[in-house]
């Protein structure tokens, strides 16, 4: 017997096993989008949670708007027209002690990360939440839609665990002129919301308001302040003229929700 023969059924052996073991499944790919990621490392940001984390201590709220930088804008005053918000908040929440927690490029990892270390920790449960978010996960963080919705509904999740009689209403995702990428994901995300997100969930309330920042079924670079800064970013976060529009069109839910009249 030659060397090669004596070798020849060891070798049938080894390939048989080969062939019949179970095929070992590579792991699967963590979704950023549902974790919990800290910006504490971002000094602005530090501070920001920090001062929220102190009005939250020291005061009572009702209306909680919770996101990005789309949410923070409410804190701007002008000079310019387009970027004056804090007017329109004035009129639609200034004597509804409401809350802006909003920070600019925050996506639905960071928002979990805040609600886990103290944006939950109101004196008494809030009676309405307003989230948006999504918007950076399409963009810097670039998370697809499929990936974004679970991070969605955790949030909204959350926030009903801590506050059974809470209301939550979710905005969905603002359209934007950054890539046909992020206009395709925001799209598919939007529709992912509204198939399924209310299901089980009586508390929330989902309202698309992206009309704001849209003509004749398009976004318009008029009705985004991106295009004035200097440099122009892409277009993305409304006008204060845009956000009024925002603010007009959420109203009717808003009031019933409070139980108060039409602002």
């Amino acid at each position: 017997m030659t060397r090669s023969t004596r070798f020849r059924p060891m070798l049938a052996i080894t390939t048989l096993l080969a062939l019949s073991a179970p095929a070992i499944a590579p792991a699967a790919t963590a979704n950023l989008a549902v974790e919990q990621v800290s910006r504490m490392d971002t000094p602005w940001w530090h501070h920001r949670f920090a001062d929220k984390q102190a009005e939250i201590a020291n005061g009572q709220f009702d209306v909680v708007w919770l996101g990005d930088s789309i949410t923070q804008n409410w804190e701007r005053n002008g000079p310019e027209p387009w970027r004056d918000f804090a007017p329109v908040w004035q009129h639609y929440y200034g004597d509804r002690h409401a809350i802006n927690l909003g920070f600019k490029g925050d996506s639905t990892c960071h928002v979990l990360w805040r609600l886990a270390h103290g944006e939950l920790d109101f004196r008494k449960p809030p009676r309405l939440f307003i989230l948006m978010i999504g918007a950076n996960n399409f963009g810097h963080v670039h998370i697809d839609a499929a990936h974004t919705y679970p991070g969605i509904t955790r949030i909204v999740d959350t926030i009903h665990a801590r506050f059974p009689t809470t209301q939550v209403l979710l905005l969905k995702v603002l359209p934007s002129i950054r890539s046909p990428w992020i206009s395709a994901n925001t799209q598919q995300l939007n529709g992912m919301l509204e198939a399924d997100i209310r299901q089980s969930r009586p508390w929330l309330h989902l309202l698309d308001v992206g009309s704001a920042v849209e003509a004749n079924g398009a976004p318009d670079r008029t009705r985004f302040l991106d295009p004035h800064l200097t440099p122009p970013d892409p277009p993305l976060h409304p006008t204060a003229a845009a956000q009024q529009d925002i603010a007009r069109m959420i109203e009717p839910t808003v009031a019933a929700i409070l139980g108060d009249h039409r602002h």
